[in-house]
């Protein structure tokens, strides 16, 4: 006879086996995302603690428990210059000392134009000490775009840093910025031109004593730390509130791959985007480990770097490493310590040549954005992969994949006003739950720029999401993938780029009627480049080294369109919007477009024919782009 608890026992190892039996059937990914969920749960432990502590614990707060911890740890290195915990506290204070006495308070802006240096990350800290907010602007920003993103912010003064070029795009506006009563310091040992203040000697001169933490009390976690700039609808760049609730998140990322106070990161990406400040340098304070960090990316260096300063992981986006395959193969390639990339924007194939030429164990690919609403992360080294969308997973990211029209990429409605989930293995439009506990700050400025961002009424009456205006797939094994991104931006050279800004800056130029930009493939390469439709006025003819030098001058590099198209007429919708799929669909093959094409020539400071054998050119990699 079965006694009453080995019946229960029993019945219980039944019940576990029918249950194990019916997920193998039913859900069998499920072990995947347990394995997974498991190796989250740290990261995720910290990251709520840290979000929930009253006060807010924040990235400055990590730093000085650092600091304390170990004060004569490496925290920075660049070049052949070593700076400490300590070297980098004494500076920062000395910064936030200066700017207190300069009557900066929490709550005020200051923008920062610097290039990638020790100086930024000390400022950086140094004004976080003080609770003031920075606008972090794009150095390759000139005239128009440079000046709107400073106006956005509303900052009280502006810090130049060391660089010619940076002092000829401040030039370029002070007169501006002087009429708005915007003090301007120039970093470095150069005499600062007329309308210019030293700031490095007042630096030198200020006092290191700590800051008092009730000079930045009030903040809260929803408070923010920084503009960061992203790609406007309406022709320039918005200004993404990234609020230390953001910072705190992407200071734990690299966690999430096991990062190691004893490791070096290395960075090359520019400090003004949120990955090197977010991911870079928060999650090097997070950890209490080594930030090596370059000027700016070499293909030709990257390796060499990473050996001098030992890294065990580093930063990527994907036409970072799609240039690093581009180069010559060396015995040297997998003479390194890099166990671990983390970024975003790699392709699979890319992602398959990069772990087998340079032995790099595993790759963490990333979704995620500025406006912070919603993240996805690849913990299963799936070439490809930015993230798993499975019933586990989706108790934690609730997010929507929908139908979007073709044409409009806007998301279509049923009969009853509601939009239509796309099936597994469809390309939908990914949208987000705006929540408390995922909040959309939206951008600095008019509320309606914001606005255009929001999905309401989406599956039931009262619902908000945000759009994020990309297109994604999820698997038969719910495994998320990247497929483009939809409507008025496109990205290329690992930048966003706004089509409405450089239609505007094509419309300035004489003759030019009407001009429709779009984003196109390019063989070898990540993203798309920009590509222009143009409209001639009847009787004009295009003077390409005009067109060169003025697109020159009022756009960035990465954002200077590569083709020109000269068409008759454009194919417009209902709302008399440019439609673009189809120009994009045919690209910039001879082969399949009739209108005549120019190629922008760099060397040539013109545009120059794109006829079949230069489009091969470019096809095969041979040309420079």
């Amino acid at each position: 006879m079965v006694k009453p608890l080995e019946g229960a026992l029993y019945a219980a190892v039944g019940g576990i086996s029918s249950a194990v039996l019916a997920a193998n059937i039913v859900y069998p990914q499920i072990w995947r995302d347990l394995k997974v969920l498991g190796r989250a749960r740290e990261p995720l432990k910290r990251t709520n603690k840290y979000l929930s502590a009253e006060p807010p614990v924040t990235t400055v707060d990590r730093f000085l428990h650092q600091v304390q911890l170990q004060p004569d740890k490496p925290f920075l290195l660049f070049e052949d210059e070593v700076y400490t915990y300590k070297d980098m506290d004494v500076m920062s204070n000395k910064v936030a000392n200066f700017f207190r006495g300069e009557g900066y308070r929490c709550g005020d802006t200051v923008a920062m134009l610097i290039y990638n240096e020790p100086a930024f990350i000390w400022t950086f800290l140094g004004l976080a000490k003080l609770g003031v907010k920075m606008a972090f602007l794009n150095t390759n920003l000139r005239t128009k775009s440079l000046l709107h993103c400073f106006n956005v912010s509303e900052a009280k003064a502006l810090i130049v840093g060391q660089g010619d070029d940076l002092l000829d795009a401040a030039l370029e506006i002070c007169s501006e910025l002087h009429q708005r009563g915007v003090t301007i310091w120039l970093q470095g040992d150069k005499p600062p031109p007329h309308g210019f203040l030293p700031l490095d000697d007042n630096i030198k001169r200020a006092s290191d004593q700590p800051i008092p933490y009730k000079l930045r009390a009030t903040l809260t976690i929803d408070d923010t730390m920084c503009y960061i700039y992203t790609s406007g609808t309406t022709g320039l760049p918005k200004a993404g509130v990234f609020c230390w609730r953001n910072m705190i998140k992407a200071s734990l990322m690299f966690a999430f791959a096991g990062f190691k106070s004893h490791e070096v990161l290395y960075v090359c990406l520019p400090l003004y985007h949120t990955s090197a400040i977010g991911l870079g340098v928060g999650s090097v304070i997070e950890q209490g480990a080594t930030l090596a960090l370059a000027r700016k990316f070499s293909a030709r260096r990257f390796w060499d770097d990473c050996r001098k300063h030992n890294a065990a992981m580093i930063l990527y986006i994907g036409e970072l490493v799609r240039y690093l395959c581009t180069q010559p193969k060396s015995p040297n390639d997998r003479k390194h310590n890099v166990r671990l990339a983390l970024g975003n924007g790699l392709s699979q194939d890319v992602w398959e040549e990069f772990q087998s030429r340079f032995g790099v164990r595993e790759i963490m690919e990333f979704y995620g954005m500025t406006e912070g609403v919603t993240t996805y992360l690849n913990l299963t080294n799936a070439p490809g992969v930015v993230g798993l969308a499975s019933p586990l997973f989706k108790v934690f990211t609730p997010n929507r994949f929908l139908k979007v029209d073709p044409e409009t990429n806007e998301a279509i409605r049923d009969g009853s006003g509601r939009c239509i989930e796309v099936k597994r293995g469809e390309p939908g439009l990914l949208v987000a739950p705006i929540t408390t506990e995922m909040p959309f700050y939206g951008y600095k400025g008019k509320k309606e720029v914001s606005d255009k961002k929001i999905l309401r009424n989406v599956l039931k009456e009262g619902d908000v999401y945000f759009n994020t205006g990309d297109l994604m797939k999820v698997d038969k094994d719910y495994n998320v993938y990247f497929v483009d991104r939809l409507g008025d931006t496109f990205r290329w050279k690992g930048e966003n780029v706004a089509t409405t800004e450089v239609s505007q800056a094509i419309t300035e130029i004489e003759g030019v009627q009407e001009a429709n930009v779009f984003g196109v493939k390019v063989p070898g390469h990540e993203g798309r480049a920009g590509m222009a439709a143009i409209v001639l006025h009847p009787g004009h003819r295009p003077n390409f080294q005009k067109w060169y030098a003025h697109l020159t001058s009022r756009l960035p590099t990465y954002a200077r369109p590569l083709v020109l198209r000269l068409t008759k007429e454009m194919d417009i919708t209902g709302t008399f919007k440019h439609k673009k799929t189809a120009f994009a669909k045919e690209g910039f093959d001879p082969c399949i477009v009739s209108d005549p094409m120019y190629l922008r020539d760099d060397s040539k400071k013109s545009f120059v024919p794109l006829d079949t054998d230069v489009f091969k050119k470019v096809a095969l990699g041979s040309a420079k782009l």
